[in-house]
């Protein structure tokens, strides 16, 4: 199953702080980036961990985030440097600053 994404459209990562065990980089929420690969779905890690069998599945991307938009001021990364991050739907949006959402 295809997920809401496809390589190349841009998205931002849920600002929401949810307790319990969370797949999502603290570091990398409320922040831009662009899907890189779908990998399909996969049983949900947040589940899993308080041992259900993580479903319904979620699809599983790769994004890319530019790393002076991740640290901004906090580190003198080069323009081109990246970080990617395996980050699954539900924490994904459409990036509200790009015509059409994605």
């Amino acid at each position: 199953m295809a997920g809401r994404f496809k390589p190349g459209d841009r998205v931002v990562v849920r600002a929401d702080n949810p307790p319990g065990h969370i797949r999502t980089p603290t570091y990398l929420r409320g922040k831009r980036g662009v899907i890189l690969r779908d990998f399909g779905l996969w049983p949900n890690p947040e589940q899993l961990a308080y041992g259900k069998p993580g479903w319904p599945r979620k699809v599983n991307y790769w994004v890319q985030f530019a790393m002076t938009d991740v640290w901004g001021g906090a580190s003198s990364p080069g323009t081109a440097d990246t970080v990617v991050a395996e980050i699954y739907d539900h924490w994904l949006e459409p990036d509200p600053a790009v015509p059409g959402g994605a």
